[in-house]
């Protein structure tokens, strides 16, 4: 199946939007929470995780706008990438407990955030 042009044009713009969230989600955590732990990364997760599962039943628009906000904007704003060299930093540092609060709260947390969104979009 082809992709046309402004599939790609959508998911572009919203992953730039999505992006630039994230930046500044990340840094507005940093700065309240501090950097001993990936907050801003967490938050973006279980934020996109919640997101997406509202979106997913209560979107009923053309396929144009789920590509822009739930591939672009929502792709661009949350990060497996980043969650995973942050929790492998943790590893190296040896700090066991820190990385699997990480990978847990992440999981289990978004999961939860997902199926709560859902339960919201119904």
């Amino acid at each position: 199946m082809a992709i046309g042009v402004a599939s790609v044009m959508l998911v572009a713009v919203g992953g730039a939007l999505g992006g630039m969230g994230r930046l500044f989600v990340s840094r507005w955590a940093a700065a309240r929470l501090g950097t001993d732990f990936p907050w801003g990364t967490l938050i973006v997760n279980l934020a996109g995780a919640f997101l997406i599962g509202w979106l997913a039943v209560s979107l009923t628009v053309g396929a144009g706008l789920s590509l822009w906000l739930m591939t672009g904007i929502l792709g661009g704003f949350t990060t497996v990438s980043s969650f995973s060299l942050q929790t492998l930093d943790l590893m190296r540092e040896r700090r066991w407990m820190a990385a699997s609060a990480n990978v847990c709260l992440t999981l289990v947390l978004g999961i939860a955030a997902a199926a709560l969104g859902v339960e919201l979009g119904r």
